[in-house]
């Protein structure tokens, strides 16, 4: 049974949300819309490295908080509520200079 609010929602109803923002800006594509679950890749490349060409981690926390805050959207009425992020923390465990990186997201509550 699926969490969104939107019961007949499908992948291609998210494009309009990464158009002319930061999303658009590094790239981020929305890739999948399961029953519980929200996932985005970006790509690991000249808009999204830090000078030594690895992965930037601010551009990890943006696809992050991408998707947190999306899939917080998905779950509530769009007419009564908006959802943002109100804290990001992020470690990076492991470097990446290329291809594409993807996050997956379920609201909790």
């Amino acid at each position: 049974m699926s969490v969104w609010f939107k019961k007949d929602i499908v992948l291609s109803d998210l494009a309009e949300l990464g158009k002319g923002n930061m999303g658009e800006h590094l790239g981020i594509e929305w890739s999948a819309l399961g029953d519980s679950t929200i996932s985005a890749r970006m790509p690991v490349d000249y808009r999204t490295q830090q000078p030594y060409g690895l992965l930037h981690g601010g551009a990890s926390c943006v696809l992050a908080e991408t998707l947190g805050s999306v899939g917080a959207a998905l779950v509530v009425d769009p007419e009564r509520f908006q959802c943002v992020g109100l804290d990001i923390n992020a470690n990076h465990v492991r470097s990446v200079r290329s291809g594409y990186v993807t996050g997956v997201a379920s609201p909790l509550h």
